[in-house]
């Protein structure tokens, strides 16, 4: 018996994946890639989600980037892709890594420029989702009780 060796590191879309991870669990380290997408990716090859990714033989790697890149090819379904009707384009599409990071910018800076609710919410700080602000999401002097302000405040009462 021939013993491959085992590769400790795996790069697969410009991402560094621990080749001790399970295929399914490493893939979803890929910025973009989530569960879902990481099962239908291994369903869509024909590779056993359980096994290593450092296991895994040069023509597998390859075979994985090209599904994680061009998913309608491999008969992904569209609800599984993170890009919906794209405003430009108007197709379905799968964008990962920097790429998604960038369009995230550019939508949010669109919302604001065009005066939106979330717009409007992203360029405060607030949370954009409906989430109740009483007691979340407090910063800077919106927290706590400001011990001087007591003392000083207890103070002028016993002048009193």
């Amino acid at each position: 018996m021939s013993e491959q060796k085992i590769q400790e590191i795996v790069r697969i879309a410009k991402t560094d994946i621990n080749g001790k991870k399970r295929i399914a669990d490493g893939i979803t380290s890929i910025k973009g890639v989530g569960d879902a997408y990481a099962n239908a990716v291994c369903k869509s090859i024909e590779i056993d989600k359980e096994k290593k990714i450092g296991d895994l033989s040069e023509e597998e790697i390859e075979k994985i980037k090209e599904v994680i890149e061009n998913p309608e090819e491999y008969n992904i379904p569209a609800f599984l892709r993170n890009r919906r009707k794209d405003r430009e384009t108007g197709e379905d599409k799968h964008i990962i890594g920097a790429d998604l990071e960038l369009k995230q910018q550019f939508d949010i800076k669109r919302m604001k420029e065009i005066d939106s609710y979330k717009g409007w919410r992203h360029d405060q700080g607030l949370p954009v989702r409906g989430q109740k602000t009483q007691s979340s999401f407090r910063t800077g002097s919106k927290v706590g009780v400001s011990r001087e302000r007591v003392k000083e405040e207890a103070e002028e009462e016993e002048e009193e």
